[in-house]
């Protein structure tokens, strides 16, 4: 192993099974290698559906006595679990950094902004109420329970290894729900070093269980199993619709966190110095490989050539860090090849540090792209904008719409009407006014359309995880 930890126990490569790191019954083991150097850092055990079937009793048998616990103790356990996190942030950011590629900065930035789920939802686990509903006939009341739905299966992505996994566990275990955790094999210490401080706060054997290895034989076993009530998915559109059908046969509940094609409106009286701010930020964050990345820019054409000269010098000044793997980032070069090809034009920078053979991808603007593009019409998860311009607000909104996907949109305008006017327009769960930042955990993060069901953090966040049971009492 390569990394140079403080607590070097927080880089475990076993699965976490019952409050126990337990090796896999087939005895193999899968390469965990850091996308800037492509070195192997871990061998890690390569678990399959057996250890899932194994993982799901667990949590089942602590279920019984979580959901039990009062609300307030499994508060404090969250909370312990938060101040571990926060102890250990330097080394988790540095296992998150091998492993994923962002640069130290932001992977500092992903531990804090997991730890906040941990902060929120233990706050929020001792206002989970309920009501009593006036009644209809004399001699009866009408009470609603609100109860954890049970068992939840939580599969999350490589691009954000901790906080995608510390917004589904935090909500569950506040919720009573035990979990059962499926990360990406690309990614899977962060998810292990996390699982090494609950047992060090004090979350009870069984609560929180993480396998990995045979996605398939793994994927199978937690939307087959009767025990598993819920499943709450984030990656891509595609693998979230098998999970749903898959699901269905057994009538779970799902939250899918899906892909998306964020537009990013710019108007003629918007502030450009602030927008293009907002531009590299919402475009370039961990190389662009986030669900609610800008994808399309469209800008009023007044004001396209400046909007566009600046992004160029602002993207210039980036060192961003390597995608994921080689082949995210010849994905991405085949996008770029595919629009220059079909008229686009590269503005720039003008020196883009692009590696070929390599996960390294540089920043790149283009313009004179058409909504008809294969770039315009996919998400594209790397660094790179596409500039539209459009004349009028309802073009605007008539492009930003023309999308299957409907997670995150922005726009940068100055202007009340039009501000009240597009952002209740757009068919997106998210809309970022002169703002790019919208991920904490007190707001509702999720989309409609094809980019999933379901919301994370806040409130709503909790009732996700809690069923709602009519209690009808005669008197």
């Amino acid at each position: 192993m390569s990394v140079s930890l403080d607590r070097p126990e927080l880089l475990d490569t076993r699965l976490f099974i019952n409050g126990e790191f337990v090796e896999a019954h087939g005895g193999e083991f899968f390469a965990v290698k850091n996308p800037a150097t492509d070195e192997i850092i871990a061998q890690v055990q390569r678990g399959g559906g057996r250890e899932a079937d194994i993982a799901i009793t667990a949590a089942d048998r602590a279920f019984e006595d979580w959901k039990l616990r009062p609300a307030n103790e499994r508060a404090g356990l969250l909370k312990a679990w938060c101040a571990e996190i926060r102890a250990n942030r330097r080394d988790l950011a540095k296992i998150l950094t091998a492993e994923q590629g962002k640069p130290i900065s932001e992977a500092l930035g992903e531990i804090d902004y997991g730890a906040g789920y941990f902060e929120w939802f233990a706050e929020e686990a001792v206002r989970a109420y309920g009501d009593i509903i006036p009644h209809a006939r004399e001699g009866t009341r009408v009470l609603c329970l609100k109860q954890p739905v049970g068992v939840v299966a939580c599969i999350t992505p490589w691009n954000f290894p901790n906080a995608m996994l510390a917004r589904k566990i935090a909500a569950a275990l506040a919720a009573g729900c035990t979990v059962v955790c499926k990360p990406a094999n690309e990614t899977p210490l962060s998810a292990i070093a996390l699982g090494v401080l609950a047992k060090k706060a004090g979350i009870p054997d069984g609560v929180v269980n993480i396998v990995f290895g045979d996605t398939p034989a793994i994927g199978k076993a937690l939307t087959s199993s009767p025990i598993v009530r819920k499943l709450t998915f984030t990656g891509s559109t595609p693998v979230g619709k098998m999970l749903a059908a898959d699901c269905a046969a057994t009538m779970k509940r799902t939250s899918m966190e899906l892909g998306g094609n964020a537009p990013f409106l710019v108007f003629e009286d918007a502030d450009l110095d602030r927008a293009v701010e907002g531009a590299i930020a919402a475009k370039f964050r961990n190389a662009g490989q986030t669900c609610i990345s800008a994808n399309r820019f469209l800008v009023h054409e007044t004001v396209a050539d400046t909007f566009t000269a600046k992004l160029v010098a602002a993207a210039g000044q980036l060192d961003l860090g390597p995608l994921i793997h080689e082949r995210a980032a010849a994905g991405v070069r085949e996008l770029v090849q595919d629009a220059l090809n079909s008229g686009a034009v590269e503005a720039g920078p003008p020196a883009s540090p692009d590696r070929p053979n390599s996960a390294f991808f540089g920043p790149v603007i283009l313009s004179r792209v058409k909504p008809d593009m294969r770039i315009s019409r996919e998400e594209i998860f790397g660094p790179v904008a596409t500039i539209m311009t459009f004349s009028t607000v309802e073009e605007a909104i008539s492009l930003a719409n023309d999308t299957p996907f409907g997670l995150a949109a922005y726009m940068y305008s100055r202007n009340n009407a039009t501000i009240w006017k597009v952002s209740e327009a757009l068919h997106y769960g998210m809309v970022g006014v002169n703002e790019s930042s919208l991920s904490n955990p007190a707001a509702p993060f999720g989309g409609v359309k094809e980019s999933g069901s379901g919301r994370e953090g806040s409130k709503y966040g909790l009732d996700d995880y809690l069923d709602i049971k009519y209690v009808c009492v005669g008197i």
